[in-house]
């Protein structure tokens, strides 16, 4: 019977409602802190301002992940997580879905931090989503044989350029920071590799994004204090 909960728990996309529930609990907060559109409790409670990264708050290319401004933002972002998080912890499971989840999230950060305006304040689970979309784009360039994930690959694809091209026309939004979690997606996806019963990821592209996340997350820091 244990066996059997376990089984049910792996089953599930448990890390996938962590990090929803974590946002929903941040955002409550931030409404009953003064509201989440007020400037002073999302600066409080860890939105990325790049002066503040530079002076040394850098745990703020991690906490804006799970902040966000207004209810319809959380609501967007909400859906996305539980959507795209779900098949992609399927696919990779708990801990790779986590680890590219925080991390193309901090790498989008970064990107926003090295080319993002000094005084702007930046929040959302954005930077993380488009590193699960990056990993679905990882997908497709590994398995171009298999015609479910190029068609799901394209999809992402497709969706990635559409709200690039939404962001460029819109006010308040972090281009760079989407830019730099998709990057950041792909290359981690390819890092940590998919489970065996999905395939086999080269070793070369292994070690190659492994150098090319630690060279540029140094590259962006490094602009981004001294930019």
């Amino acid at each position: 019977m244990i066996q059997n909960r376990l089984r049910r728990i792996d089953n599930t996309a448990f890390m996938t409602w962590t990090m929803l529930g974590l946002a929903v609990v941040m955002f409550i907060l931030e409404v009953f802190s003064g509201g989440s559109q007020n400037i002073s409790v999302l600066v409080r409670y860890g939105a990325k301002v790049n002066y503040l990264v530079a002076q040394g708050d850098w745990w703020r290319l991690i906490t804006p992940i799970f902040l966000h401004v207004g209810f319809l933002h959380i609501a967007v972002n909400g859906v996305m997580i539980y959507y795209v998080g779900t098949q992609i912890e399927h696919i990779f499971g708990h801990t790779r879905f986590l680890v590219i989840f925080i991390l193309s999230g901090i790498f989008g950060n970064l990107a926003s931090f090295a080319f993002g305006s000094d005084n702007s304040v930046s929040a959302g689970a954005s930077t993380a989503l488009f590193g699960l979309f990056g990993a679905f784009i990882m997908l497709g360039l590994s398995f171009k044989h298999n015609p479910f994930i190029q068609t799901v690959a394209k999809q992402f694809g497709v969706l990635v350029l559409v709200n690039l091209v939404f962001d460029l026309f819109a006010n308040n939004i972090d281009i760079w920071g989407h830019i730099g979690g998709f990057i950041g997606g792909v290359l981690i996806a390819f890092c940590l590799g998919v489970p065996k019963r999905f395939g086999n990821i080269s070793k070369i592209y292994q070690i190659l994004a492994i150098i090319l996340v630690l060279l540029l997350s140094i590259v962006l820091y490094w602009i981004g204090l001294n930019g």
